[in-house]
């Protein structure tokens, strides 16, 4: 089956690539959405569909923006109730790319409206699962972002959906399957992740912690709560964002890039609070800045 993860180390993020005669999807794309689109010019192909897995909280996915440019629908798994016209499937619903099946599992916990797709080859066979936060390498998503945004919902209750989808959604599937997380080592999104960013779900099952067969769905709760830090401060924002909708980032772009010439910037710099950064790498920052800079690389 031809996917192509495509992952950014820095926001230790994992988007995927599929295509097949023709038609292309992406699943969880970040905001900058040309280097797909360029993806798939290589391929000859249309994005048909963009897949996502949830509402993300650590970054602004590209959803709009792909279906602008490239004229791709929007699907959200069940219970999902995004503030722009979008495709909310059914739990089993089947979605086609050329001659490849994409299936929609609901696997409400990490967010209610979690959704895990199976991937099915041109032959019928089933290859992997693109699970979102649901789970990882390693470990499971963190139950308490969506409660930042749903206020009855808690940490517990979100941690035992999640307890039940795995065990009666993912943990049945073929042990020969692919995980495609998408996150890795140093996000937020989980405690425990591992540097790898794809295993077979039968190692997974032996050794997550989270999958463990004779644990209690009370050892779950209290095995997933343990341990877990505050979200950063503004995931609530960008799961807001995801949910309501943004401006393009062109847009945005065109508002915010003014250059400036040096006696304005001097003027700029000098009369007003305005904060500075410099983005350069930090080698080339400390053979000279402007005073008063902040050296964000």
């Amino acid at each position: 089956m031809k996917i192509e993860q495509i992952y950014t180390g820095c926001l230790a993020h994992a988007a995927y690539y599929i295509e097949n005669n023709g038609e292309a999807a992406v699943f969880d794309p970040l905001r900058e959405v040309q280097p797909y689109i360029d993806r798939a010019k290589e391929d000859n192909a249309k994005i048909k569909y963009v897949f996502e897995t949830h509402f993300h909280a650590d970054f602004v996915s590209g959803h709009l923006d792909l279906r602008k440019k490239a004229g791709a629908e929007i699907v959200f798994g069940p219970s999902a109730k995004p503030g722009y016209n979008a495709t909310i499937a059914e739990d089993g619903q089947v979605f086609k790319i050329g001659e490849y099946k994409i299936k929609a599992i609901h696997t409400p916990g990490h967010t209610m409206e979690s959704t895990t797709y199976l991937l099915i080859d041109d032959k019928g066979t089933e290859h992997g699962i693109i699970t979102g936060d649901t789970l990882f390498i390693g470990d499971v998503g963190r139950p308490d972002l969506a409660q930042h945004v749903v206020s009855e919902l808690t940490e517990e209750k979100l941690a035992s959906h999640l307890y039940d989808s795995l065990r009666n959604k993912i943990m049945p599937l073929s042990d020969d399957l692919i995980v495609y997380p998408n996150h890795g080592a140093g996000s937020a999104c989980g405690k425990m992740m591992s540097k790898e960013t794809t295993d077979t779900l039968g190692h997974q099952k032996k050794v997550n912690y989270a999958l463990r067969e004779d644990m209690t769905k009370e050892e779950f709760i209290d095995a997933l709560l343990t341990g877990l830090t505050a979200p950063p401060g503004y995931f609530p924002q960008n799961v807001l964002m995801n949910i309501k909708g943004y401006d393009s980032l062109d847009e945005v772009m065109d508002r915010a890039i003014k250059p400036l010439l040096p006696d304005a910037f001097e003027v700029i710099a000098t009369e007003t609070d305005a904060l500075m950064l410099d983005t350069r790498n930090a080698e080339d920052f400390t053979k000279g800045f402007i005073p008063n800079s902040i050296n964000i690389g």
